[in-house]
């Protein structure tokens, strides 16, 4: 890839990938959460998968009170200012709103961002890490779940040390959600808020290369297994070597770590997968000044895993879908670019173990669509090797726990975040993996208390 100079055609780029929405005002933050019933017993805390006391911390809005509101919203959720942003919103704690059904529903999330936007301007420190208890908790991966399970931990007063792989700290948030639905002061403010909290986060820090999974066991009282995903797997067809396919992981980790890179400038594009990292990939090379994006899809925009608003932004982009579209063939050129991909039509046919109906090829149903650079976005690889380094049964890669005590195979061992995402189990929102860490936490606190804390 060739980094682009600056110029006008950079600053324009730069320009795409800035947040797209403003931050309320204060008389629009004011005047919205004066809107709030202030229920009791409210829906939408109840649609918060991390229990957020939604009408208190819009009540504290409307009363003037910004760090108790910043407060309320952090307590229950670590990563609330991330959250803010890429909560799917529409579906959880707006979805549930009482005023949906006269009116329209509070504006939570964004009232939630006016909050912590306030906490991060003022760089408000609000919580204190506890007592030490002299016990030390060791957490693979500082992702959502991770970050999570170690701002608890430190607050019931354990030296908790996170081993990350990659160079900073964030997982999802920094590396694979788009810059401009979640830039990265916001993921790095909410890293340094645990890390003043006396959390030791080791970057460039690989389990089984620089430290090995017998190690940690050895040196910590308890340990939590919260790591991510890895690439885009193989698509298995012919041409996925070309110049000009990229994994949809890196191609958006790029646009959030930089430079920006001119190789997309007036192309045509195919994404392959039609999930949220699907439309990100999209709506990045959009913005990356693709000529024309379309994603395709083996089908239907039933079955599709993308959030209804994901897809919606999409299209207001311009990004196209081909539904019932499977590839079959990367083409090329001489010099090894891609020139286009070969694709078959799809139909819809009986279901399989999980529900779904299964997608069969149409006899004789070929077709060529011009393209220069291909996507793929169908989904992620686990690290096997990793959990089994700990020694852990798992299922297909992903962990099997036990749902009540959250502890795996090895009882010194917790798991949570992506890696018990699947096989039907759970759904991998960003939220869910912040309360899951919360959980995690929890749980190794009552193994680990003492019984002089118990009485």
């Amino acid at each position: 890839m060739v980094p682009i100079q600056e110029n006008a055609m950079t600053m324009q780029l730069r320009r795409n990938f800035v947040e797209l929405k403003n931050k309320m005002t204060k008389n629009e933050a004011i005047e919205e959460a004066n809107r709030c019933l202030y229920c009791y017993d409210a829906p939408c805390i109840q649609a918060c998968p991390t229990s957020i006391q939604i009408p208190n911390f819009i009540k504290k809005i409307a009363s003037g009170n910004m760090k108790g509101s910043a407060t309320t919203i952090l307590e229950a959720n670590p990563i609330g200012a991330s959250c803010a942003r890429v909560c799917p919103t529409e579906e959880l704690c707006e979805g549930a709103c009482v005023l949906n059904s006269s009116t329209k529903p509070i504006k939570i999330g964004e009232l939630q961002r006016f909050a912590t936007d306030w906490a991060m301007e003022t760089n408000a420190q609000l919580f204190k890490p506890g007592q030490s208890n002299g016990q030390k908790v060791a957490i693979i991966g500082a992702g959502p779940a991770g970050l999570s399970a170690a701002r608890e931990l430190s607050r019931f007063g354990y030296q908790v040390t996170i081993y990350e792989a990659e160079a900073k700290a964030g997982g999802l948030g920094s590396y694979g959600i788009v810059a401009f639905r979640l830039p990265n002061d916001v993921v790095n403010w909410e890293v340094e808020q645990i890390e003043q909290l006396g959390v030791d986060i080791q970057t460039n820090t690989t389990v089984g290369v620089d430290i090995a999974a017998e190690e940690i066991l050895a040196q910590y009282d308890s340990v939590i297994l919260a790591v991510g995903m890895g690439a885009v797997p193989n698509l298995g067809i012919e041409g996925e070597d070309l110049d000009g396919v990229h994994d949809a992981i890196e191609f958006v980790r790029k646009t959030k770590m930089g430079p920006l890179t001119n190789d997309i400038v007036g192309k045509h594009v195919a994404v392959i997968g039609a999930g949220n990292t699907a439309i990100d990939g999209a709506t990045s090379a959009v913005r990356l000044g693709a000529d024309n994006v379309q994603i395709l899809y083996r089908r239907t925009q039933k079955e599709m895993t993308a959030y209804k608003f994901e897809y919606e932004f999409a299209k207001q982009d311009g990004v196209e879908f081909k539904w019932l579209t499977a590839p079959k063939k990367i083409i090329g050129n001489e010099a090894g670019h891609v020139t286009g991909i070969e694709c078959v039509k799809m139909k819809l046919g009986e279901a399989g173990p999980d529900g779904r109906q299964r997608p069969e090829e149409v006899k004789d149903s070929n077709f060529i669509i011009e393209v220069d650079a291909v996507i793929k976005a169908i989904g992620q690889t686990r690290f096997v090797s990793l959990i089994e380094a700990f020694g852990l049964a798992h299922t297909n890669g992903v962990v099997d726990i036990d749902e009540t005590t959250m502890q795996t195979s090895n009882d010194k061992v917790f798991a949570c975040g992506d890696v018990v995402f699947g096989n039907g189990q759970g759904e991998a929102m960003v939220v869910t993996a912040v309360q899951q860490g919360k959980d995690a936490a929890y749980k190794i606190h009552e193994r680990l208390r003492k019984p002089s804390e118990i009485a």
